[in-house]
């Protein structure tokens, strides 16, 4: 079977060092490899794939343009964003293929452990695009009634905001000192955000190069970081358990991507 992931630019992406690493863990003779695929492209290159693909992992700018070529689950249809296609048949055919946002729950694994302890601490999301989306889908799953937002553009935080009420969660203005920051944006322009601030755990999305700026800024600052290495892990778990059925645990994806 085949899978792969899409997206512009990819040369970057680690995806196929998490699959690979699953389907060797999991005795599977699967291949994975990445595609430089537009927003524009998606449809065209999806339509041309044969029956041996099983499945594509999807990151920007895609994330929204797969949603209307298959069939969106509860929080695709809810978000507008999806990071996951699974092919039950001909990958044409939106009737049997499944959009999936494995986003949402590698943010819930994560961010679970960070809230449990405390449900109180104040948290704040950088940004407004598709995956700041998902961390505040994810944070309204948890149970956080309210999030800070900040933005560069603010037309498109207050539309965030408004959907975000659908998913129980009430969006705040920037916060003065939040103590949970989850960054989506460019590592050096949430660094330069941060500087003021004294959080306790510093969530950055980003992950090449790594450390980023933010997260160096972070480690020097005592504040616990988590990253976007561990946010691929995490949610290459629910990827490959759509994909093939099987489970496989966050430390194994975690250490193939620290070899």
């Amino acid at each position: 079977m085949k899978a792969g992931v899409i997206g512009s630019p990819i040369t970057h992406s680690l995806s196929p060092a998490v699959h690979r690493a699953a389907y060797e863990f999991l005795g599977l003779d699967w291949t994975y490899e990445a595609h430089d695929v537009s927003a524009r492209g998606v449809a065209q290159f999806v339509n041309g794939l044969d029956s041996s693909w099983r499945g594509l992992s999807v990151t920007m700018p895609c994330k929204e343009a797969i949603v209307e070529l298959g069939e969106p689950d509860e929080v695709v249809a809810s978000l507008g964003v999806g990071n996951t296609m699974v092919f039950e048949s001909m990958p044409g055919n939106p009737t049997t293929t499944h959009i999936h946002n494995t986003d949402v729950t590698g943010f819930e694994m994560l961010l679970g452990g960070v809230l449990d302890k405390d449900p109180s601490l104040s948290v704040e999301v950088f940004g407004t695009g598709a995956t700041a989306r998902s961390a505040l889908y994810a944070l309204g799953h948890l149970g956080v009634d309210q999030v800070h937002l900040r933005a560069r553009d603010d037309h498109k935080r207050d539309q965030v905001a408004d959907q975000a009420q659908g998913w129980g969660v009430k969006v705040l203005g920037p916060h003065d000192n939040p103590q949970v920051v989850i960054s989506t944006i460019p590592s050096q322009i949430a660094r330069n955000w941060i500087e003021s601030t004294d959080p306790q755990v510093v969530f950055d999305v980003a992950y090449d190069p790594w450390p980023t700026p933010l997260a160096a800024w972070a480690s020097s600052h005592g504040a616990r970081c988590i990253s976007g290495l561990d946010l691929l892990a995490a949610q290459g778990v629910g990827q490959i358990r759509h994909m093939t059925g099987q489970s496989i645990s966050f430390d194994i994806l975690r250490r193939a991507l620290d070899q």
